[in-house]
């Protein structure tokens, strides 16, 4: 009888288990399977310093990373919408792989394995990374920490947006690139994962577009400059299309990054151009948002390495890579303390100075205000906003009246010179604004050892246009910083002594 009613049961127990399995354990073992690959958030880490500057993670990805292979298929897509060919043509600077290849993604991109995507997006060294070549038959020298003097952020930035209004900006156009480029995507990947990636991105770039439209309106800013503070007034929900226009057109060049430790010990000192804040570390937070990080996406450790690094960071000698005559040098190094060391410091290694670190007047200094003006007292109000809640809440910005004494670390390597780079080398800073160059070319890396600067009279150079300046456009004044006080009456012979002493910096 048992045995009976045991095999009747039989049939019922195979089917409640396959019932089991089809309706508790196998949607669980997807369900783990899916959050496995979905649920995953893992920026790329390095464990060099140095490597991690050039490609680790602010936190950007989370909310503009591009899937790594739409990032590498779109300049295929849309080269239309590029001087030139791939991310290189903006001046992203490339390194090779062992093969002599290009590496895959430029220096200045992180990349996040995120909600099952790995996405790609720029990080701090975009704009603070660049390249020199001693002769036009010379290979290039990265540098890291020096302005990135042949990016152009406002190519890059309307790339993306054109691209995204264009029709191609499709799975139809885009999967056959990234099958032709050898992104072997999987069944998942290649019929829901991507397409959906697509059709997201396209209407956030469009997003994005509408709300940054002001800098299609723009004059051009040219490589190795940006328009800082008018970005982050889109943050706020500035009215763009109403803003004085005292602060439109204010662009202003990518600094340098060395040694900030000298920035904050003993004494902290005013920063970015204006002096607007006296803390490294909340000008560095400012500055991921340019990044893409927003407050809960930050990425606040990864961002710590690359402080880090740049406290004690070093600029390569201008020995390194030319000569310097000690002789003349010497001759100018008294010339530098009377008339240089009180705003800019005793010496390249010291940057001790009556007024390193503080704000110069406007009405002394003279230089273009557009930068300044940009920067107004309603945003300084509104950054003080960022980051509520938080530990680190924003409490040092505020509104100045000139431009801040820089001290001159790598000082070879910022060229061109004044806060909008609208001087093309330190010879030329050191004539009065009516001698000065009326026009000049930006974005090569050949550099001039007697000049101090980069090439500037070559319009086109191995396949590449570069940006002419003109002086007389609205933000690219190139007056100021001029009188007795600055050098400009000196004579010949103490302004090439003077140079030469400005090298050893």
């Amino acid at each position: 009888m048992n045995e009976e009613l045991q095999q009747k049961a039989s049939p019922w127990k195979r089917r409640f288990l396959i019932l089991c399995v089809l309706t508790i354990a196998l949607p669980a073992f997807i369900g783990m399977v899916m959050l496995r690959r979905f649920g995953s958030d893992v920026a790329v880490d390095y464990a060099s310093p140095v490597e991690h500057f050039k490609y680790g993670s602010t936190g950007g990805e989370h909310e503009m990373g591009f899937p790594y292979w739409i990032w590498r298929a779109l300049p295929e897509v849309c080269p239309q919408y590029l001087p030139g060919k791939g991310y290189q043509s903006l001046g992203m600077v490339y390194e090779k792989n062992p093969d002599g290849s290009d590496r895959d993604v430029p220096v200045g991109t992180s990349m996040r394995r995120f909600q099952g995507i790995d996405r790609v997006f720029v990080n701090c060294a975009a704009c603070h990374v660049s390249t020199v070549r001693t002769a036009a038959d010379k290979p290039a020298t990265i540098v890291l920490g020096m302005p990135a003097a042949t990016f152009n952020m406002k190519g890059f930035e309307e790339f993306f947006f054109r691209c995204a209004a264009d029709p191609k900006f499709s799975k139809e156009y885009i999967l056959p690139e990234i099958e032709r480029q050898g992104g072997d995507l999987d069944l998942l990947d290649r019929y829901v994962v991507y397409p959906i990636a697509i059709a997201i991105m396209r209407d956030r770039v469009l997003a994005l577009a509408g709300r940054f439209d002001w800098v299609f309106k723009q004059r051009e800013w040219g490589p190795g400059r940006v328009d800082t503070f008018n970005s982050a007034k889109v943050i706020f929900n500035f009215p763009m299309s109403h803003l004085d226009p005292k602060e439109f057109d204010a662009p202003a060049d990518f600094p340098s990054i060395w040694r900030q430790r000298q920035r904050k010990e003993p004494k902290e000192m005013q920063l970015h151009w204006d002096g607007n804040n006296t803390t490294v570390e909340e000008r560095n937070k400012s500055a991921a948002f340019g990044t893409g990080t927003t407050p809960p996406t930050i990425d606040l450790a990864r961002i710590r390495r690359v402080e880090d690094w740049i406290m004690d960071a070093q600029p390569p000698a201008f020995s390194d890579f030319f000569a310097i005559d000690r002789s003349i040098a010497a001759q100018g190094a008294p010339i530098y303390q009377k008339y240089c060391a009180d705003c800019h410091g005793v010496s390249g290694s010291d940057f001790t100075g009556k007024y390193v670190g503080t704000v110069e007047p406007l009405a002394r200094i003279g230089t273009d205000r557009r930068r300044l003006d940009s920067y107004t007292y309603t945003l300084a109000v509104n950054q003080a906003t960022l980051y509520a809640g938080y530990p680190w809440r924003f409490t040092h910005f505020q509104k100045t009246h000139g431009y801040a004494n820089m001290p001159l670390d790598g000082l070879w390597l910022r060229a061109p010179y004044l806060h909008n780079g609208s001087v093309p080398s330190l010879r030329d800073l050191l004539e009065p604004a009516a001698k000065r160059p009326k026009t000049f070319y930006r974005g090569y890396d050949l550099y001039d050892p007697v000049k101090v600067g980069f090439v500037s009279n070559v319009a086109a150079a191995d396949g590449k246009k570069f940006f002419r300046l003109d002086t007389s456009v609205p933000g690219n004044g190139n007056g100021g910083h001029e009188g007795k006080a600055y050098g400009t009456e000196l004579s010949p012979a103490e302004k090439t002594a003077l140079v030469e002493f400005l090298k050893t910096f």
